[in-house]
């Protein structure tokens, strides 16, 4: 196997399985917290073509495909960019890895291509602040409900990446996905949820071991491109709302650091920290390019506003930790952002849940020695609502509430070509998601649950509760698939989604009396291959 040859973040069943390896394994490991970082499993390595010997040659790495059909409205997230949007849509990623010693090339391109067709979005509201409100979200993010009005063509660099290691560590130019933080589903600040993006970074390629334990780290220096698509397929909608704060491309810097304990086997824990700016406010100062080590309070800065003062600087900040059980195979994880400046530590303290998000989740196999398989249990929070302070710190009226997770007043969203970098659901929406299966080997067959809170920040921003307006939630049943058939790995899934009280709307029959929210039922199916080239 190739020294730099590892699995993109978020890559289908590989990184999965790789993972719950990880549970039955007696080794310390990885923590799962940094990624990508985890080699491919050997027998997957050993399946791929492989020309020259030793530390000098090429492979061809496993392709990717994924067919996507989704009826009625847009749904799905968590996909190397492809888009949520109802009709048919294709992904194709697949190259080599070329390796001279520590020097490691990978092109690993990706395209995707989709129907992108019409639907029943947001239609506004009599009321113009209601409509205005809705609209705040888009211009002061980059999340369209819809990507244009013609079919979508995307072609990019993918998982493409060049990089030198000197023994744990590693330095690299890279378009590659990260994925920070212990999330299966959703990550708070990065995840395979927009496509990758380009940037600089020096991190460890495998845990550094010290006296104290072994630590992972990662800094990474950026740039997000941003689109600013019209967010509604009304035109006069969004040429009445519509005032996006500014089309510029943002510049990222991060920073990460994973701790596992040495007197403690299965413990990682660790912090997180993003900065963005855009491009043209970048300087030549140290904190210019690396805004990371900036101050942790506004009244540090010498400022007590989000906006010019700061150069339009925004930050998340998280802690997360996961804990290993390897004796009971079972994993316990969690993840706890925030997304705005405290003006000071007296602030933090007494107000510690304002801009925070969280998630929290667990994974238990349960091995079936008559079955030759495990049984899979797994469970995931993601929790992105403001919390109840909006009614103090944001009362202006019939409006309670700031901005969401992930947003900014100065910079705007943290996206990449127009979709979340993070949290992929939708911007202050909530999911909570619980997957049964039985797995052997590559192979599965399972159920899963899924209850998605649509865009409730804007819900009881504007009160919507107050009125006959019932809140969006999707519930949704899906069905998981996969097999291996020789050097083909089909992974499949059908997902029946019923939308209550969608968009928000009223049904015809509803009255004041006995309101009735309008319901739409529609199905996604997706069907990807993953192929791993054998020489033989």
């Amino acid at each position: 196997m190739l020294p730099a040859q590892v699995i993109p973040a978020g890559f289908p069943v590989l990184e999965e399985r790789t993972r719950f390896a990880q549970l039955s394994s007696d080794s310390v490991g990885p923590s799962f917290m940094i990624r990508p970082n985890i080699d491919y499993p050997d027998s997957v390595a050993k399946e791929s073509i492989k020309i020259g010997k030793g530390e000098i040659g090429f492979t061809v790495l496993p392709s990717l495909s994924t067919i996507r059909i989704t009826t009625n409205r847009p749904y799905g997230f968590g996909d190397y960019g492809m888009i949520p949007t109802p009709g048919a849509q294709f992904y194709l990623a697949g190259g080599v890895h070329y390796q001279w010693k520590e020097l490691g090339v990978t092109f690993y391109p990706d395209l995707v291509f989709a129907q992108n067709a019409s639907f029943s979005g947001f239609q506004g509201y009599r009321n113009a602040s209601l409509t205005g409100e809705r609209f705040l979200y888009w211009n002061t993010g980059d999340n369209p409900e819809r990507f244009g009005d013609k079919p979508y063509f995307r072609l990019g660099l993918g998982q493409s990446k060049i990089s030198y290691g000197f023994r744990s560590f590693e330095v690299s130019i890279s378009n590659q996905n990260i994925w920070w933080g212990p999330g299966q589903f959703n990550s708070l600040n990065f995840s395979n949820a927009a496509p990758g993006f380009p940037h600089f970074s020096i991190n460890t390629r495998k845990p550094a071991k010290t006296f104290l334990g072994n630590f992972e780290l990662q800094m990474i220096n950026g740039i997000f491109k941003t689109e600013r698509i019209p967010p509604t397929q009304s035109d006069s909608l969004n040429a009445r709302y519509y005032d996006p704060i500014r089309e510029k491309n943002r510049y990222i810097n991060a920073f990460t650091l994973t701790y596992n304990p040495v007197w403690a086997k299965g413990l990682y824990f660790g912090a997180s920290r993003t900065v963005q700016t855009f491009t043209d406010s970048v300087g030549t100062s140290f904190i210019d390019i690396f805004p990371v080590f900036w101050g942790l309070t506004k009244q540090s800065v010498g400022s007590d506003l989000v906006g010019q003062s700061d150069k339009g600087r925004s930050q998340q900040i998280s802690i997360f930790g996961r804990y290993v059980h390897q004796p009971s195979r079972f994993e316990l994880y969690f993840e706890f952002g925030k997304r705005d400046h405290a003006l000071n530590w007296r602030e933090f303290i007494l107000n510690p849940e304002h801009a925070r998000a969280y998630l929290f989740g667990f994974t238990k196999l349960i091995r079936i020695e008559e079955l030759e398989s495990d049984f899979l249990i797994r469970a995931e929070i993601t929790h992105q609502q403001e919390s109840v302070n909006r009614y103090i710190r944001y009362n202006y009226g019939f409006i309670t509430g700031g901005f969401s997770w992930g947003m900014n007043g100065a910079i705007g969203g943290i996206t990449h070509h127009a979709q979340p970098i993070g949290v992929g659901i939708g911007t202050g929406s909530n999911i909570q998601t619980l997957e049964i299966s039985k797995i052997d080997g590559l192979n599965k067959a399972g159920i899963f649950f899924e209850r998605l809170e649509n865009t409730v920040d804007y819900y009881y921003k504007v009160r919507l509760h107050d009125t006959e307006r019932k809140p969006w939630v999707d519930l949704s049943v899906g069905f998981l698939y996969d097999k291996q058939l020789g050097n083909l790995l089909l992974i499949s899934k059908l997902q029946l989604i019923h939308a209550r009280n969608y968009q928000w709307q009223l049904d015809p029959s509803s009255t004041p009396d006995f309101p009735k929210g309008k319901n739409l039922t529609s199905v996604m199916g997706q069907a990807s291959i993953i192929y791993f080239w054998n020489k033989d």
